[in-house]
């Protein structure tokens, strides 16, 4: 048993890189945390998908493109996963840009296999009864769990903790977030392009090389990421249309005057992409043994998911210290 939690074990909802952070900081303590994720498998926004070609499986990272380390604390986990080999310098974009190797997904996969993570598993709601917190799924109640950390975006967010906490919801509802559309394109060639690399043309907020970054090998590969303006005006639009909408703009930058055959044209709608962040860096109600955390309560960067959940896990495990919800910048980092 540990100080500041009446029985053993918390429920993480979410296995992004902020929820495992949580988790990691949660387990240093002598915490256990079983996760719950609706999608596939690891990786979140973090995530990567694998297409079938005729060359082959090929894969495309098509959320976040690459992420920074300039946090101590961060540096310190990247310096760990990089001697693992499970990091890469993306030397292209400075010093401090990193992307996961052999996929961007590789940490977050990497992290999830030391915890006991339970995917495909949409949650609808959470139930509090005598104390303890149940997790409510289509096919019924899992639990009792003795507290609950709800590491979702904030829109997804903000309906599981209403019912518990209206503070929390709150910030959750305030914090809202843009779309982003991103094409993932395979071409049988290369594509004449004289940059590894686009940002801010037309629709286009940043394209890149897929091929091209550190530990990446098959054929030519390109995402196209829409901007948020963008892509809030096309937010219902086909993702067919989308796919083509997109691929002509990147033609745009095309020195030939016909692109190589496309052996795989798709787009995918990241609903809730880009947040502008809070001071809070994390929530938690040491009463009610709720907590929150996410890229939406720092910023809009992986590290500072990262620390969003480590900094929860630190506050769980040191409960006594915390205010009754929110977190300002001080408290435990360890």
């Amino acid at each position: 048993m540990h100080k500041g939690i009446i029985a053993v074990q918390l429920a993480i909802i979410g296995a992004g890189i902020s929820g495992l952070a949580c988790a990691d900081r949660l387990r240093e303590s002598g915490i256990d945390a079983v996760m719950f994720d609706k999608a596939r498998g690891p990786g979140g926004r973090m995530s990567t998908r694998r297409i079938e070609t005729a060359r082959g499986t090929v894969a495309l990272d098509h959320g976040a493109q690459y992420f920074t380390a300039r946090d101590p604390m961060f540096q310190a986990q990247v310096d760990i996963w990089a001697e693992s080999g499970i990091v890469a310098r993306w030397d292209e974009l400075g010093a401090d840009a990193w992307v996961g190797s052999p996929a961007m997904n590789a940490p977050v996969r990497h992290m999830a296999s030391a915890h006991e993570v339970h995917f495909g598993h949409h949650v609808h709601g959470l139930l509090r009864e005598r104390d303890l917190w149940w997790i409510r799924f289509e096919g019924g109640l899992k639990g009792p769990f003795d507290g609950v950390v709800v590491a979702l975006p904030a829109e997804q967010a903000a309906p599981c903790l209403a019912l518990a906490d209206l503070a929390m919801a709150s910030e959750a509802m305030s914090a809202r977030s843009q779309p982003c559309w991103t094409a993932m394109i395979i071409f049988d060639g290369p594509l004449a392009v004289s940059a590894n690399h686009i940002r801010d043309s037309g629709p286009i907020a940043w394209a890149c090389r897929n091929s091209a970054k550190p530990g990446r090998d098959g054929p030519e590969t390109w995402v196209v990421q829409a901007s948020g303006a963008w892509s809030s005006a096309h937010l219902e639009a086909e993702p067919d249309d989308i796919g083509r909408r997109l691929l002509q703009a990147l033609q745009q930058h095309c020195t030939a005057e016909t692109l190589p055959p496309v052996l795989n044209l798709s787009a995918h709608r990241w609903r809730f992409a880009m947040t502008s962040g809070t001071d809070k860096g994390a929530l938690w109600n040491p009463a009610l043994k709720l907590g929150a955390c996410g890229d939406w309560l720092l910023g809009p960067r992986v590290e500072l998911a990262w620390l969003s959940g480590r900094r929860l896990g630190a506050w769980i495990a040191t409960e006594d210290k915390g205010a009754a919800i929110g977190f300002h910048g001080g408290g435990p980092l360890a």
